[in-house]
């Protein structure tokens, strides 16, 4: 069972990563959107908004609370997050309150505090919160998915791209739901299950900037093609060390190595994007957040490995 400390440390930890997440997840749904369906837009503003709150609140607990690890992980943010803010409201029009990313840059990490029973109650709230805007958020994702397949709203937005988003939706929702029943990591079956989960979303990060590229930018989505292909391997390999776990150190050795390449791929690719010298239809937000995705993905491996 988590003690007091770990839940709120945890809970705060997993805010600033996927509450930013999931206020992106619904700015690139509301952008992808055409004029027809501008309620369909709105709701997705509307929810973006509900994660804005739910971020800077985290923000306003978070100061001295979590853990080095993460606030120096680049999962939070990175030296391009802000200036991919700026340069999305102007590409889009979304007023994104940039206030909280530099807030965000501002916060310091903690080792030895004391969690007061009303401390942690509002904690507590703030998953509760979380998991009902996360839930919304996952049924709009839904909705809209299923109005795409069957050909009755158009977005810019790939299918498997919303299908990806749903998953990480899904993600946030279950670890904090494990986090308000203060359940402990399970290490051998929880490793092995995000190794799995994380891979593939690599693999498809890799797919959705080989499409985005404009064809004219031939080797990078020759590079990205190889990216895809690698971490469509090693999805293969996480899923069979599964089955044997003897294998788990290997695959996530091999993870290691390649998410390590395919973030620095991925940090060239965001710079390029904010300094238009790269073609394509990538917002540089989503460039600056695919890029902390795979920063975080790169600190639980690192933890995995150090077991």
């Amino acid at each position: 069972m988590l003690s007091k400390v770990d839940f709120v440390r945890q809970s705060l930890g997993l805010h600033l990563f996927f509450a930013r997440i999931m206020k992106e997840h619904a700015l690139f749904l509301q952008a992808a959107f055409v004029a027809k369906d501008a309620n369909l837009a709105q709701k997705a503003d509307a929810l973006r908004k509900e994660f804005d709150g739910i971020l800077k609140e985290a923000v306003s607990l978070a100061n001295g609370i979590v853990g080095c690890d993460v606030l120096q992980s680049g999962e939070v943010i990175t030296p391009f997050t802000l200036n991919a803010e700026q340069a999305t409201i102007h590409l889009t029009g979304v007023q994104i309150p940039t206030e909280i990313t530099q807030a965000e840059s501002r916060l310091c990490c903690g080792a030895n505090f004391r969690v007061t029973p009303m401390f942690e109650q509002r904690v507590a709230g703030l998953n509760k919160k979380a998991i009902k805007a996360t839930e919304d958020l996952i049924q709009f994702k839904t909705n809209v998915l299923c109005d795409q397949l069957d050909c009755r709203i158009f977005t810019f937005n790939y299918p498997l791209l919303i299908k990806h988003i749903i998953r990480e939706a899904e993600l946030y929702c279950k670890t904090l739901k494990k986090l308000q029943n203060r359940e402990d990591f399970t290490y051998e079956k929880d490793a092995l299950d995000q190794e799995f989960f994380w891979n593939r979303q690599m693999a498809e990060h890799a797919k959705f900037i080989r499409g985005l590229l404009d064809p004219t930018e031939n080797e990078l989505i020759g590079k990205a093609n190889e990216f895809g292909c690698e971490f469509d391997k090693l999805t293969e390999a996480a899923k069979k060390a599964e089955e044997n776990t003897a294998d788990f150190a290997k695959v996530t050795l091999a993870s290691l190595k390649a998410t390590k390449d395919l973030r620095n791929f991925k940090a060239q690719g965001t710079q390029g994007i904010l300094s238009c010298s790269i073609r394509s239809v990538i917002l540089p937000l989503l460039a600056d957040h695919v890029l902390r995705e795979a920063n975080h993905y790169l600190r639980l491996l690192k933890s995995f490995e150090r077991v």
